[in-house]
C-alpha cells in the first residue's frame, strides 16, 4: 500500500469541491482549539489529583531515599510551577488519543478510503506503545538509575535533590522512552506505504545497533549496567521492527528478467 496523501494548495470534499489554502488553515484552527478545550477539561480533572500523581512519581526515588534526606524546592512558586507541569502533562497524555484523532481528521481527506480504517488502530497502539515505554521506565530505569545515584550518599553527603530539577528529568526521561517505544508501530507504517523494506533495515542493522548504544549512553550514561538496561530493550524494539516489515510490509517486485 502507498499512501497517496494529495498535498496541495486544495482539497477535495465530500462532495467532490475544493477548498482554498485558507479553509485548510481555519480546518487547522478548529482542530487545534479542539484539542487545546480538550487537553484544558483535561487538566481541570487531573489537576484535582496533582498530589496522588506527585506521589507516584517521587515514588522511584522514595524508595532508595536516604533517611535524612529529602526533596527541597529553593524558589517561591517552585512547587506550584511543579504540581502545575505534572497535571499540565498528564492532562495531555490522557487526551492524547483525542489529539490523535484531530490530526488523522485532518489529513483523512488527502487518503484514499483503503487508507483511512488504519485510524483506530493507529490511535490504540500509539497509545499503547506510548503507555508500555512509559512503563518500562518507571519499573525498571529508573528504580536502578536512582539507587546508582543514592549509592554516593555518605555521612557528609546527603541528597538533597530539588523538585523542579527532579521532575523535570522524571517527565523527560518517560516522555523519551515512550516515544521510542513507538518504533514498532512507526516501522510498520513506514513498511506498509512502501517507504522502507525489511531488506533495509536488516543491512542496517549494525549501524542500527551501533546508534542505540549511542544513544542509550547518552540517556543513561551512568555505568554499563544502566546502559545495557537502555540499550538491548531499544535493540529488541529494533529486531521486532524488523520482523513487521518483512511479514506485513508491502511486498518488494524483484525482477527475475526475461
Amino acid at each position: 500500500m502507498v499512501f497517496g496523501y494529495k498535498l496541495s494548495m486544495v482539497k477535495h470534499t465530500e462532495v467532490g469541491e475544493k477548498q482554498p489554502f485558507l479553509s485548510h488553515l481555519k480546518e487547522l484552527r478548529d482542530r487545534l482549539l479542539f484539542c487545546i478545550i480538550a487537553a484544558g477539561i483535561a487538566f481541570i480533572v487531573t489537576y484535582q489529583f496533582k498530589e496522588k500523581l506527585f506521589t507516584i512519581l517521587m515514588e522511584p526515588f522514595i524508595k532508595v531515599m536516604p533517611a535524612k534526606s529529602s526533596f527541597i524546592f529553593t524558589g517561591i512558586t517552585e512547587a506550584f510551577i511543579t504540581y502545575f507541569k505534572i497535571s499540565l502533562v498528564s492532562a495531555c497524555f490522557l487526551v492524547s488519543p483525542v489529539i490523535l484523532y484531530q490530526f488523522w481528521k485532518f489529513i483523512s481527506p488527502g487518503l484514499y478510503e483503503k487508507e483511512k480504517r488504519y485510524v483506530y488502530p493507529f490511535i490504540f497502539f500509539g497509545t499503547l506503545c506510548f503507555l508500555c515505554g512509559m512503563s518500562f521506565c518507571y519499573f525498571v530505569v529508573m528504580p536502578y538509575l536512582f539507587k546508582f545515584f543514592v549509592s554516593y550518599a555518605a555521612e557528609f553527603i546527603i541528597p538533597m535533590p530539588d523538585l523542579k530539577s527532579y521532575m523535570t528529568f522524571v517527565l523527560k526521561m518517560l516522555a523519551i522512552f515512550g516515544l521510542i517505544f513507538e518504533m514498532p508501530l512507526t516501522i510498520y507504517y513506514l513498511s506498509r506505504a512502501g517507504i522502507i523494506n525489511y531488506t533495509m533495515l536488516s543491512s542496517k542493522r549494525r549501524y542500527a545497533v551501533l546508534a542505540i548504544f549511542i544513544v542509550s549512553a547518552m540517556i543513561a550514561s551512568v555505568d554499563a549496567t544502566s546502559l545495557v538496561l537502555v540499550a538491548f530493550p531499544l535493540w529488541g524494539l529494533y529486531e521486532i521492527s524488523i520482523l513487521l516489515a518483512k511479514f506485513f510490509g508491502k511486498k518488494e517486485i524483484i525482477y527475475e528478467g526475461p
